[in-house]
C-alpha cells in the first residue's frame, strides 16, 4: 500500500526576518524535511527577496502574498512568528487560505482590534534608537541587518490593516497551537485562544519574543503538533 505524502507546511517568517534567516538557518526547513514534508517558504513584501517600496500603500496585498504561496496546496500545515503568525491567523479567519493545522509563535491578544505600529516605525526610521527600550533597539537593529531597508521596513509597518474581528477569529476551524514565551511583551494569547474552537497554548518558561523560534521546545512542540 503507497503512503500518502505529508501534508507540506508553509513557513511565514516575522518582522525584519525572511525565510531563510527565519527558517532555514535555525534548522525548521531541515527538520520539516527529514519527515519527508515540503516546505513552502515565502519572503514578506518589503524583507527578504521581495520588492521593497517606502510607500505604505504598496502593502495593502500582504495576506495576498502568502495566499498565492500555498495556492493549488490543499490543506497545508503552516507555522508563523510575530508578523507572520499574525498574517496566517488573517488568512485563516477570512478565508483567504486552507489550513490544515496552524502553529503561531510571538502572538498575543493584540492581534484583534486595531493595530499602532506608528511608535516601532518612527524607531525604525530613527538614526538612533530608544536606549531605554531593549525590544525597540533589537528591532533597530534587525532593521538594518540582512540588507534590510529601514524605510521599507517603516512603510510595512504602516500599511493599512483591515482589524481582526472575534467574529471573523470564531471561523478559524483548524487547530491551533499558540507558542508564547512567558517573557515576551505581548502577552499569552487567551482572549484569542478562547474564541477558536480547537486552540491550544503553550507558554516557555524563561523564552522571550526573539528566541522563541529557535527554543528546542517550541521546534518540538510545533512539529508534534503539525504531525498530529
Amino acid at each position: 500500500m503507497t503512503v500518502p505524502p505529508e501534508p507540506p507546511v508553509l513557513l511565514v517568517h516575522g518582522f525584519t526576518s525572511s525565510f531563510e534567516h527565519g527558517w532555514r538557518r535555525t534548522g525548521w526547513t531541515d527538520l520539516l524535511e527529514d519527515e519527508g514534508r515540503q516546505v513552502i517558504g515565502v519572503d514578506l513584501p518589503g524583507h527578504g527577496t521581495s520588492g521593497r517600496s517606502a510607500d505604505p500603500a504598496a502593502y495593502r496585498k500582504v495576506e495576498g502574498t502568502v495566499a498565492a504561496a500555498v495556492a493549488g496546496h490543499p490543506a497545508v500545515g503552516a507555522v508563523g512568528f510575530s508578523a507572520g503568525a499574525d498574517i496566517l491567523l488573517r488568512l485563516a479567519a477570512r478565508a483567504g487560505a486552507e489550513f490544515r493545522r496552524l502553529v503561531l509563535m510571538g502572538v498575543g491578544d493584540g492581534s484583534l482590534g486595531e493595530q499602532d505600529a506608528t511608535a516601532l516605525a518612527e524607531n525604525v526610521e530613527k538614526e538612533t534608537p530608544d536606549l531605554g527600550d531593549v525590544t525597540a533597539r533589537l528591532f533597530h537593529r534587525m532593521a538594518r541587518a540582512e540588507g534590510n531597508d529601514p524605510a521599507a521596513l517603516a512603510a510595512f509597518l504602516r500599511r493599512p490593516v483591515e482589524p481582526l474581528t472575534e467574529r471573523e477569529v470564531r471561523e478559524v476551524t483548524c487547530p491551533v497551537l499558540f507558542l508564547i514565551g512567558d517573557r515576551d511583551p505581548v502577552g499569552v494569547p487567551e482572549r484569542l485562544a478562547a474564541l477558536l474552537p480547537a486552540a491550544q497554548v503553550r507558554v516557555l518558561s524563561g523564552t522571550d519574543h526573539f528566541s522563541t523560534p529557535t527554543d528546542p521546545r517550541a521546534v518540538e512542540a510545533a512539529l508534534r503538533f503539525l504531525a498530529s
